[in-house]
């Protein structure tokens, strides 16, 4: 199982997510209004879900930790890599957004409600992360984190519904409907490739998480003068 995750889902995630942005640059058609620059639509879609997935795995950890009565180190950790990698993918969305963005609107960024309320999202797992930095005791850093999270998971269907409810530059979510189904075969294999790669990303930094949590709780040996016992100092019986 290590051995998959370590090597087969990179290669096989890469390899998924290439082909995936082969057939969105060489294959589908370009759009009938924006034309090629349209194309940035198989990198910066599957960014943003990806981005939205691991926040909300992040606040299904969160609860999940509240709710158990002996939560231990792991959703705590899980919660922490879900984040992480949440607000890595969401930043790289908003870059590729904002590219695509120039050509389309005239201008990187607008104040939108899709482009506000995913600010304020990133803004919020920033501070998530900066809030564990400042903590130093295990169960409050984890206690005080999964509040945070559960508050920014509010955020989470404002930015999803944005379009829908407000008057927006953005375009609504299109749907296997209203796109050429050409362009459809791409988008959805480019979104398993990078599904792949997040699933690598969420483990690793898990696990790295797992480690750090541990090693904090680990009783340290007894420092040389220090006056307290140390095994290398226990009386031998005769």
């Amino acid at each position: 199982m290590n051995k998959l995750v370590k090597w087969g889902l990179p290669i096989v995630g890469l390899a998924v997510l290439g082909f995936g942005w082969y057939l969105g640059l060489a294959w589908a058609p370009p759009d009938r209004e924006m034309g090629d620059v349209q194309r940035i639509m198989y990198v910066h879609v599957p960014l943003q879900w990806m981005a939205m997935l691991a926040m909300f795995l992040n606040f299904v950890m969160a609860v999940t930790h509240l709710l158990k009565s002996k939560p231990g180190w792991k959703l705590d950790s899980m919660a922490e890599s879900a984040a992480e990698v949440g607000l890595i993918l969401g930043a790289l969305g908003m870059v590729t957004g904002a590219i695509w963005g120039r050509p389309t609107w005239g201008v990187y960024w607008s104040w939108d409600p899709r482009l506000t309320s995913e600010a304020i999202m990133l803004v919020t797992y920033t501070g998530y992360l900066v809030l564990r930095r400042f903590v130093e005791d295990p169960d409050k850093r984890a206690t005080w984190s999964a509040v945070v999270a559960i508050l920014g998971a509010i955020n989470l269907p404002i930015v999803w519904f944005s379009v829908r409810w407000w008057r927006s530059l953005h375009q609504v979510q299109s749907s296997p409907k209203t796109v050429d189904p050409q362009m459809v075969l791409p988008l959805r294999v480019s979104a398993i490739g990078l599904l792949l790669l997040t699933i690598v990303w969420l483990v690793s930094r898990y696990r790295i998480a797992l480690a750090e949590r541990r090693a904090e709780v680990a009783l340290p040996d007894a420092l040389p003068g220090s006056g307290a016992p140390s095994v290398h100092d226990t009386p031998k019986v005769a």
